[in-house]
C-alpha cells in the first residue's frame, strides 16, 4: 500500500506455520490471522491459505479498498473463501491518506452490507479520524466495529486522560469494539501515563466485554510470549473474570467461527 513494503514483514516475517510455534511457545491456543495489509495490500490469498493449513489455530480477516466501486464483490468473494471478518485500513506507517474518510458516503452500499451481514470489521484509524468514526456509527448503529489500538490517542498526560476524551465519548455506541494491542500497551508508558491505568480506564468506560487483545504480532518487535506478558502486566488490575473476556471470550463473541476449533 502506498508504494512501499513495511519494514516488519522485511525484517521479521513470520509464517503460517511458523505462527502456530509462537503460539505454542505463548501458550495461545487459537489465533484471528488479519491481512497483511501493508505487505499485500488487499490480495488476502496467504491468510485464506494459512487458515486452510491450519484449521485448528486459525480463523481469518481479510480487506478491502472500502472506496473501491468493487469492495462490495471483494467482500462476498473473501467471505466465500472461508474468511470470517473484514478490515479496513486507512492509517498507518506505510499507508495514510488523509483524503479517506470513513463517513464517505461512497462507501455506504458497503456499511449496509457489513451491517445486514452483521460482518465484524477491524478499522485502523488514528484518533483524528474518531469524528468520522462516529458520524459513521450514528449512520449505521448495528455495525460491528473493532477499533485497532484504541486508534492510537494521546495519553501522555497521564489519569484521568483528558487528552483522550475523543475516544471515551464513543462509549456510547454498544457495537463498537476495541482492541488491545501491544501498540498502545507500549504507548500507554509514555509520559505521565501507565499501562495498568490506562487499561483500568478503558475497562471501567467501555467494559471488558467489547475489548479484545491483539498481540499485533510481528509487526511489534518481540515475541508473541513477550507480547502477551506485557499485556497480562497491563491487566494486573483488572479482575480475573473480566480478564477472561479481554483474552478470550470477546473474540469469541466477535468472531463465532474460534468457537468451532479446539485450539494447537
Amino acid at each position: 500500500m502506498g508504494g512501499k513494503q513495511s519494514d516488519w514483514s522485511k525484517e521479521r516475517p513470520v509464517n503460517s506455520h511458523q505462527m502456530v510455534q509462537h503460539m505454542k511457545d505463548a501458550g495461545v491456543s487459537k489465533s484471528v490471522l488479519v491481512q497483511a495489509s501493508t505487505c499485500y495490500g488487499h490480495d488476502s490469498s496467504y491468510v485464506v491459505q494459512g487458515t486452510k493449513d491450519h484449521p485448528e489455530a486459525f480463523v481469518g480477516v481479510f480487506s478491502v479498498d472500502f472506496l473501491d466501486p468493487a469492495a462490495l464483490e471483494q467482500v462476498q468473494l473473501w467471505s466465500q473463501r472461508g474468511l470470517s471478518g473484514l478490515r479496513l485500513f486507512i492509517a498507518g506507517h506505510t499507508a495514510q491518506d488523509s483524503t479517506k474518510k470513513l463517513d464517505d458516503p461512497k462507501a455506504f452500499d458497503l456499511w449496509d452490507l457489513i451491517s445486514s451481514q452483521q460482518i465484524p470489521v477491524c478499522v485502523q484509524i488514528r484518533s483524528n479520524g474518531l469524528p468520522s468514526l462516529e458520524n459513521l456509527l450514528t449512520r449505521f448503529p448495528k455495525a460491528i466495529v473493532l477499533l485497532d489500538h484504541f486508534a492510537r490517542p494521546d495519553m501522555q498526560d497521564g489519569p484521568p486522560y483528558a487528552s483522550a476524551n475523543s475516544l471515551f465519548e464513543l462509549a456510547k455506541f454498544e457495537h463498537l469494539h476495541f482492541k488491545l494491542t501491544t501498540h498502545i500497551v507500549r504507548d500507554s508508558a509514555l509520559g505521565l501515563s501507565d499501562a495498568q491505568s490506562f487499561f483500568k480506564k478503558v475497562v471501567d468506560t467501555f467494559g471488558a466485554k467489547r475489548i479484545a487483545w491483539g498481540s499485533n504480532f510481528p509487526a511489534n518487535t518481540g515475541s508473541l510470549k513477550d507480547h502477551l506478558a506485557e499485556a497480562l502486566k497491563a491487566a494486573a488490575l483488572i479482575p480475573l473474570d473480566q480478564q477472561e473476556w479481554v483474552f478470550s471470550k470477546t473474540a469469541h463473541q466477535l468472531y463465532p467461527q474460534l468457537k468451532l476449533i479446539q485450539g494447537v
